[in-house]
């Protein structure tokens, strides 16, 4: 039988997340690790391998995936979010320029990116977009406070323009249909608004709960 701690409060950390290299390939010979703030949180069951960028106060969810072993480079910026079983990846040679810097796939500031979406490079997601729940971004770029409904599909080399509304089930795969999305419902606004805020306490919340020192093999720490 298992006996918990005294402090039966505390988490056990067990389970913790792996951050390491690519594994080399032909596609991509050289090794090189992620750079994570100090400051983002990693949850238990996390899996992050490759040239991976992650900012200040970043929520990472448990089951999150971020894989940069093929499509290279990863960067995901200050104050995101993904949650729980989110998925990144990418395809080889394929990128979206940034500032004049090549990307498989880029994440801004402020982007929530909601339980079990997936972006998948080359994509582009500019600041402050909400991805819905299961939704599908790949080969697209998100413009600046876009929202993108639960169970839907961005893709096809569309550019959404800053603000556009992507609705429950769609699938946006041609630049004409995305040049007809509404601007996001003052609802959705909100909602995401919400997310955001939410989201942007657990960085330090789950940091204290689990404690400051935590490492891969989620056993000595």
């Amino acid at each position: 039988m298992w006996n918990p701690p005294s402090n039966h409060y505390t988490p056990l950390n067990i389970y913790s997340y792996f951050v390491g290299p690519n594994p080399p390939t032909s596609v991509n010979p050289s090794l090189k690790y992620p750079t994570i703030s100090k400051t983002a949180f990693l949850s238990p069951f996390t899996f992050i391998v490759g040239d991976v960028t992650i900012r200040k106060n970043t929520f990472i969810a448990p089951f999150v995936s971020i894989r940069a072993d093929e499509g290279t480079p990863f960067y995901i910026g200050r104050n995101t979010n993904l949650q729980d079983g989110v998925i990144l990846h990418g395809l080889k040679d394929k990128y979206m320029e940034v500032n004049d810097m090549k990307f498989s796939i880029y994440i801004g500031d402020g982007v929530s990116c909601a339980h079990g979406s997936m972006i998948h490079g080359p994509c582009r997601v500019d600041d402050h977009v909400f991805i819905g729940f299961h939704a599908i971004v790949y080969n697209a770029w998100i413009g600046e406070g876009s929202f993108i409904s639960k169970d839907s599909v961005v893709t096809g080399g569309v550019k959404l323009k800053p603000n556009s509304f992507v609705p429950p089930g769609a699938s946006i795969d041609t630049q004409e249909k995305a040049n007809v999305l509404s601007q996001v419902p003052i609802n959705e606004e909100k909602f995401a608004k919400e997310v955001q805020r939410v989201n942007q306490e657990f960085p330090s919340a789950y940091s204290l709960f689990f404690g400051k020192n935590r490492c891969s093999c989620g056993v000595c720490c």
